[in-house]
């Protein structure tokens, strides 16, 4: 059986969660640079690019974060996860934010679907908060931060709450580093080209980073217990209701801590944004019709 999923980020979180579940059976984790690659295993995590060195390999195919890139838009990495499969392999796609081809499909019983609108633990879903914080680029650029911002995060900071920080842009998010590790000198910073990437989101997993910017790259698949996440200039095309949805999803998924806030902090509040709290009130409602939080 095969769990695949779009990012290396994904794999690295999901690995000792599924191992520590099932420890009479072999799981390995694979992707670029792990020492699993020649490894076999009753249970495979693995990016949906390691799936190209397999051919009919796999009874169960769960793929993870389906309408996410790389794989939502690369038809050969969708042929790579078919090829993979047995030729009577079930196939079963997982996602919060599913696109319009698969919400069609889903509306028409072409393809068969189950909406879970509650996490295990029953507690609704936090719902994001929007916070206008006027011309934030141009205050950045006078290196200050939005006192908006300040005000949020000062009190996270001094009470070692873990926050997540979203920001639209790579350029812009290491502009403002230095600003920020003004505020505690541990604050780091973390992109898709980050060599360090793994090792900056293991310390935030230890609690060693009070606050960690990053840009869209752990808007899935990572979890942070007791976390408070922001998004810096929400209004970014870059944003979307999927985006948004998925970022929002960082917040509250311990049992432990199954609350947590999540701020859109913005120079003008788009569609996207409605769209996204619309998106989750809606699945609240939804639980709590069906039983599944109170």
């Amino acid at each position: 059986m095969c769990i695949a999923t779009p990012r290396t980020d994904v794999v690295l979180e999901l690995l000792p969660r599924l191992q520590k579940a099932f420890p009479e059976i072999k799981v390995v984790g694979l992707y670029g640079g792990s020492e699993d690659r020649n490894t076999y295993g009753q249970l495979v995590i693995s990016t949906t690019h390691q799936l190209y060195r397999y051919k009919e390999a796999f009874d169960t195919v769960i793929v993870d974060e389906v309408d996410a890139f790389p794989y939502s838009a690369d038809a050969t990495l969708q042929q790579a996860v078919k090829k993979s499969q047995k030729p009577q392999a079930t196939t079963i796609y997982l996602t919060a934010t599913p696109n319009p081809r698969l919400q069609y499909q889903a509306q028409t019983k072409k393809l068969p679907s189950v909406k879970i609108p509650a996490r295990y633990h029953r507690h609704p879903l936090p719902v994001p908060v929007y916070r206008w914080i006027g011309n934030w680029k141009r205050t950045l650029k006078r290196k200050k931060l939005p006192q908006e911002l300040l005000k949020w995060l000062e009190p996270r900071l001094q009470s070692q709450k873990p926050v997540l920080l979203f920001f639209p842009h790579i350029e812009t998010m290491e502009e403002a580093l230095p600003l920020f590790q003004q505020l505690h000198p541990h604050i780091e910073s973390v992109h898709s080209e980050d060599p360090n990437r793994k090792e900056k989101v293991q310390k935030m997993r230890e609690r060693k980073t009070p606050l960690l910017l990053t840009t869209t790259i752990l808007e899935r698949g990572v979890t942070f217990p007791n976390l408070d996440v922001a998004v810096l200039g929400a209004e970014e095309r870059i944003f979307t209701e999927s985006a948004l949805v998925q970022i929002a999803g960082r917040v509250g998924r311990s049992a432990d801590f199954p609350k947590g806030e999540i701020v859109f902090f913005h120079f003008g509040k788009t569609t996207e944004m409605v769209k996204a709290k619309k998106h989750i009130e809606s699945m609240n409602r939804k639980a709590v019709k069906e039983g599944y939080i109170e």
